[in-house]
């Protein structure tokens, strides 16, 4: 069984077309973008009957975890994807993701059919389902773009865009279909590294003005459920803090 383990920092950043048109440009010099070029990821999250794991999540503690199944572009029953378990502490982010048929995997979530062959990520995944009663809690997917470093291939940066989610026909066999959860033209971007990050990439961001956001793609569409997601005024705030930050600057 192909298994894998993540030890990383990872921090976002919202930006519109015109701010990631030129950061684009500046990054060209320190990274490459891989091979796959622009694709499409989709996950389903699970969560128990009352959202409990996405309630907690937002609730911003030390300590938080998750499980979700992913594949990249539309599987089928029989193509292999991966299944994730994805933890949080005190800033650090650990992924811990075992690979399966998706036939295979949705024998093991939701029916309690275990895989012949065996691994520790395995058994560290059999306590998370014994600990949690799950359901598919939401299916999500989004374009991405990835970039990693010339000099150090560990320091990545992600750019998603079309983030679009559903609460119906929740397989990743079914399509990647969705609304969306901000408008055309916004990019979500993530940067990821296992150390230090690049002194040259801190003062790119500097220099352009961008700074980290809090934004979680399943926390901020589970509260646009309950319209408790207002994209344009999440924009005015940021821009508020974006103006604070450049006068502290200057």
């Amino acid at each position: 069984m192909a298994q894998a383990v993540f030890n990383r920092y990872e921090k976002k950043y919202l930006m519109s077309q015109p701010i990631y048109t030129a950061l684009r440009k500046r990054l060209s010099k320190y990274m490459t973008e891989d091979e796959y070029g622009k694709h499409t990821i989709c996950n389903i999250y699970y969560d128990t009957p009352d959202n409990l794991l996405i309630r907690r999540s937002i609730e911003k503690p030390v300590y938080k975890e998750k499980l979700r199944l992913r594949s990249y572009g539309i599987p089928t029953l029989d193509t292999k994807v991966f299944l994730e378990m994805k933890k949080k502490y005190n800033k650090v982010v650990n992924k811990r993701r075992i690979q399966l048929t998706l036939r295979e995997a949705y024998d093991y979530v939701e029916q309690g059919i275990r895989p012949k062959e065996d691994s520790q990520i395995l058994r560290e995944m059999d306590f998370f389902l014994d600990r949690y009663t799950l359901e598919r809690g939401l299916y999500l997917a989004y374009d991405r773009v990835a970039l990693f470093g010339n000099e150090d291939k560990n320091f990545r940066v992600t750019f998603d865009m079309n983030i679009r989610s559903r609460k119906e026909y929740m397989g990743l066999e079914d399509g990647d279909f969705g609304n969306l959860l901000i408008p055309q033209g916004y990019y979500l971007m993530e940067s990821k590294v296992m150390g230090s990050t690049p002194l040259w990439f801190t003062k790119i961001l500097s220099e352009l003005q961008i700074f980290p956001a809090s934004f979680s793609k399943y926390g901020n569409f589970y509260k646009k459920d309950f319209g408790a997601f207002d994209f344009d005024n999440m924009m005015v705030h940021r821009e508020e803090n974006w103006n604070t930050r450049r006068n502290e600057v200057c």
